[in-house]
């Protein structure tokens, strides 16, 4: 069965390049971007997996941390760090969990046979302290993924979280916002003292109230 929004992620026990983890210990209080690589000692992976050890500050920002997966095993996972180290010019900071035995890849639904039987897609799963799952999409393996929209995604959880608002298209942090149509204007007056554009009655625009 997939893994819905909402769900609680699955817990479990794995080796990873940074040590043996059981998941929910390890996610702690932190978000967690936990994703999927087809295989070690490919380009596109190569590159993803690079990127994303460069945006170790940002996902501090964030309160969140990066967790990545494939079938392949520990010491190859190992040995390829040395190679993402080298060909991308950082230092790898998050641990790669070795599923071998493919038992979390298919409790997260990550192998999709009619794509490959034997390899994992590139899927994500953004989960919140809580360890909810909030958010997952799925790339297939010949398209790298794009981790500042992953950053992107984490900032409108989190805003949403915290206020009565919506995020728009394209929205990038401090920009405006929308007030969700559940409100009445009469509780957005009160909610949010910098006012709102009443574009439509179900379309009611804010500057961004954290900003």
């Amino acid at each position: 069965m997939s893994l819905l929004l909402g769900d609680t992620a699955p817990d479990f026990t794995a080796d990873t390049t940074e040590g043996p983890i059981r998941f929910h210990d390890w996610i702690g209080d932190k978000w967690v971007v936990f994703f999927s690589h087809p295989a070690d000692f490919t380009p596109v992976c190569t590159t993803e997996l690079g990127f994303t050890a460069k945006l170790k500050d940002e996902f501090a920002k964030r309160n969140a941390k990066a967790i990545a997966l494939s079938v392949d095993p520990l010491d190859q996972h190992k040995a390829w760090i040395k190679d993402i180290e080298e060909t991308q010019g950082t230092a790898m900071n998050f641990p790669i969990i070795a599923d071998v035995n493919k038992e979390v890849s298919t409790l997260y639904t990550m192998i999709h046979p009619k794509a490959d039987p034997k390899l994992t897609v590139r899927a994500v799963y953004v989960i919140d302290p809580n360890k909810k799952i909030r958010a997952t999409f799925t790339y297939p393996p010949s398209a790298g993924r794009n981790f500042t929209e992953v950053l992107r995604l984490i900032d409108s959880l989190q805003l949403t979280d915290g206020y009565k608002v919506a995020t728009p298209v394209n929205w990038t942090d401090g920009d405006d916002v929308i007030v969700v149509p559940s409100l009445s204007d009469e509780d957005a007056d009160k909610l949010f003292p910098k006012g709102y554009k009443k574009i439509k009655p179900y379309l009611r625009v804010t500057p961004q109230p954290n900003k």
